[in-house]
């Protein structure tokens, strides 16, 4: 369906050659010490866990046939799968915001972000299904909301991918969250509309195993993230410099530095793409990000856990890019955009083989060996 045999000849490399690297890196990585864990989501699967919701762990059972494979690529396959869709979807959301041009560019920029390629892309985490119905729930608002005639097969589908986003990680009710206040803030005539609170309550329904749960068990993955987040303390700006550094490597230098200016762009009135678009995805990412730049003022919060949020602003990335440089520039920055990650992840594999950088004090004997 892709009309350009050019981009659809560039966009089938761009995910065959991912998913090769990523099939290696499967492959030669042993798995890490959250992956071990989630392990056991899948050995001792039930319908919620201790701090996360359990669809991390039915994908490993549904990817490795039950665990009948149980090495590290099996049990990663679904890392592997889900990120080649992944490609795709960031190409379809790309072309339905402006052009097949700007979706071959925001699969560029989404496989050059070292979480998507790594994080949720490789190893097998909560954050691997998250990103997956994550950017189909995406996809579904965008689809709903830029269309003249709006189809109500849209809304439900987005409340269907966000109930499943949340059965991943809590971090996906932020999409309602965004989606409520583009609504409050600029289609308020959509309150009236009921299918608007079927797909809420599609969700609900999703979410309603964690819930229960959750009440067999004395509400405890939500006592202990309540604890994990919020205000603890003094101001702490070393802590939030580490949170904005780690970010920067986490999505990628050049594209979390193109997101700040994209982002900066829109406030200025600058239109890369329609201005319904462009203010239905600051709503979505922008809440995420800054709630938590906000708790690592003051405790440690990890550098991922607003990540779906700067994939989001990609879309914005995207159209900026398309619009601001010729053919000929445009290729050059994606390709040393990409090339930035494969930098990056080179070094990260060296390192966990070797350990030639010494991010750790390995102390003596085998007692602090793997810190």
């Amino acid at each position: 369906m892709i009309s350009d045999k050019r981009i659809a000849n560039s966009l089938f490399v761009l995910m065959a050659v991912s998913l090769v690297v990523r099939c290696l890196l499967a492959c030669f990585l042993e798995f890490g010490n959250d992956e071990v864990y989630y392990w056991s989501y899948a050995r001792y699967p039930d319908w919620s866990h201790f701090d996360h919701p359990p669809m991390v762990g039915w994908m490993m059972q549904l990817f490795s046939l039950n665990l009948l494979f149980n090495s590290e690529f099996a049990l990663r396959l679904s890392a592997l799968v889900l990120m080649t869709a992944n490609t795709f979807i960031a190409f379809l959301i790309g072309k339905q915001i402006k052009d097949e041009r700007t979706g071959l560019v925001s699969a560029c920029l989404f496989t050059a972000s070292v979480y998507a390629f790594i994080i949720t892309g490789t190893f097998i985490l909560p954050d691997t299904p998250l990103a997956f119905f994550w950017l189909l729930a995406l996809l579904m608002f965008v689809k709903y909301f830029m269309a003249d005639n709006q189809q109500k097969k849209y809304l439900l589908f987005a409340g269907l991918f966000v109930g499943l986003s949340v059965l991943s990680k809590y971090t996906g009710a932020f999409l309602w969250f965004g989606a409520g206040i583009y609504i409050l803030l600029f289609r308020r005539d959509e309150l009236k509309n009921p299918w608007l609170y079927v797909s809420a309550l599609i969700s609900i329904v999703c979410f309603i195993p964690v819930i229960i749960w959750n009440i067999n068990n004395q509400f405890v993955s939500f006592t202990f993230h309540s604890d994990r987040v919020g205000f603890d303390g003094l101001i702490n700006l070393l802590g939030f410099g580490k949170e904005l550094l780690l970010e920067l490597v986490y999505n990628n230098p050049a594209v979390y530095v193109l997101s700040i200016v994209a982002v900066i762009g829109v406030c200025r009135k600058k239109q890369f793409a329609t201005t319904e678009i462009q203010r239905l995805l600051l709503c979505i990412s922008l809440p995420l990000i800054l709630l938590f730049w906000i708790f690592s003022l003051t405790r440690p919060v990890l550098p991922h856990w607003n990540s779906p949020a700067f994939m989001t602003l990609i879309f914005l990335v995207a159209p900026m890019l398309v619009r601001q440089s010729t053919d000929k520039n445009l290729t050059k920055r994606v390709i040393t955009i990409l090339s930035t990650t494969f930098v990056i992840v080179a070094l990260g594999f060296v390192e966990i083989q070797t350990g030639f950088i010494p991010l750790a004090d390995k102390g003596n004997g085998d007692q602090q060996l793997g810190k």
